[in-house]
């Protein structure tokens, strides 16, 4: 019995390594051992020290978040305190917690009746108890500051390694000699920090806000984390440097117009979102097509044939392609009514916080109480105070 689990699972792993899927004709894993410079070829092996290095990532982010980012909230008047609380009420609790959080107008009439109640009163009261379960926008500024933070560095790192590579100004080197293509350190780091970086993320799903496309961004998060070890599994890592330079360009724009919102600096929130729409655009509807796609579907045929990753390489690629698509639409959509109106208003794209969707009991700065909304967080102020936060 034992043997026979032993060689179904010899066949699972051949099958699972098989140098016809992964690698062109006449190229076997052998050939890659004791080869190369530096960090000679990449290896599957590598990929294990990413795990460590993630934990690292999100201590690092932890204290990043306590010592810096929330010093900055501070500093630009975003207040260390969650929304206003309810007034206890236990016929108006129930009526929450097991029937509706949005009461229609017959609701709302019979529960005004029952309590002596204004209408408005009970209005506000549903209003400030689904307030008690948003997260506070101290706590959504520090997490958009350590991404701004990590997306402009690695960007910033990428641009200066890649300006001196020779694919970055010819995209044929990305296969001249492929896939004998020693590792330099310079790109290991780059990599194994990129793919660091989302298991993190990964990681911080479970404890970071509750958004109601939590589901979307761990496939999401799980597509990306496929695609950088697929490419540095069969070595595409040059361009794969490419492609995570591409998209980091306009992510860390996203996370500053994000930053430039909580702290209610609404014209420099609205002119950074316009400018990420702007570079959102060129980079995946201009830049990715035709500078990636062109040399990892034409200019890789040429040089080196396709064989059975290279098929499902570029599938992903396309299938990146068309949410770019998708994605660049909304985000278009979302820009023009800024330019227009003067302010941002909903982003329909996928990654939802939860804590916006408030503005649509009330356009007016004030809660019907007459209270302020704490920290401005479900405020409808002309701009962007009301908006839905996605990243890609």
């Amino acid at each position: 019995m034992a043997t026979a689990a032993a060689g179904a699972l010899g066949l699972l792993w051949g099958w699972l390594w098989s140098e016809r899927f992964w690698l062109p004709q006449n190229v076997s894993w052998a050939d890659f051992e004791g080869q190369g410079d530096g960090y000679g070829y990449p290896r599957a092996r590598h990929i294990l020290s990413v795990f460590p290095l993630a934990a690292g990532v999100f201590s690092v982010r932890l204290l990043f978040e306590r010592f810096i980012a929330k010093p900055c909230a501070l500093h630009v008047g975003i207040q260390d305190s969650g929304p206003y609380q309810a007034q206890p009420n236990a016929i108006l609790e129930k009526v929450f917690m097991s029937i509706t959080k949005y009461p229609d107008e017959k609701r709302l009439e019979g529960l005004s009746k029952q309590l002596d109640w204004d209408v408005r009163k009970i209005q506000c009261w549903f209003r400030h108890r689904r307030n008690q379960d948003k997260p506070p926008t101290l706590t959504k500024f520090c997490e958009s500051m350590w991404r701004f933070t990590f997306y402009l560095c690695i960007f910033c790192y990428g641009i200066r390694f890649l300006w001196s590579s020779p694919w970055f100004w010819d995209t044929r080197q990305c296969w001249h000699s492929y896939p004998y293509q020693p590792l330099t350190s310079g790109l290991y780091y780059y990599y194994i920090m990129e793919l660091a970086f989302y298991w993190s993320l990964m990681f911080s799903q479970f404890t970071d806000i509750k958004r109601k496309d939590f589901l979307i961004m761990f496939v999401h998060h799980l597509a990306t984390i496929g695609l950088i070890t697929f490419s540095y599994i069969n070595n595409m890592v040059r361009v794969g440097t490419l492609i995570l330079c591409l998209h980091d360009v306009s992510d860390f724009l996203l996370e500053a117009a994000k930053l430039a919102n909580y702290a209610k600096y609404q014209r420099l929130c609205d002119t950074l979102f316009v400018i990420f729409s702007a570079v959102f655009v060129v980079t995946r509807l201009g830049i990715y097509p035709f500078w990636i796609l062109n040399t990892t579907l034409f200019e890789s045929w040429e040089m080196i044939g396709p064989y059975p990753s290279w098929w499902l390489f570029n599938g992903l690629l396309l299938v990146l392609q068309v949410l770019h698509v998708i994605w660049s639409y909304l985000i278009a959509r979302i820009a023009f009514k800024a330019l227009i109106r003067g302010k941002v208003s909903k982003d329909d794209r996928s990654d939802v916080e939860s804590s916006s969707e408030e503005e649509d009991i009330t356009t007016s700065t004030k809660d019907p109480c007459g209270r302020s909304s704490s920290n401005g967080a479900n405020r409808v102020n002309g701009h962007m105070g009301g908006s839905y936060w996605a990243e890609e």
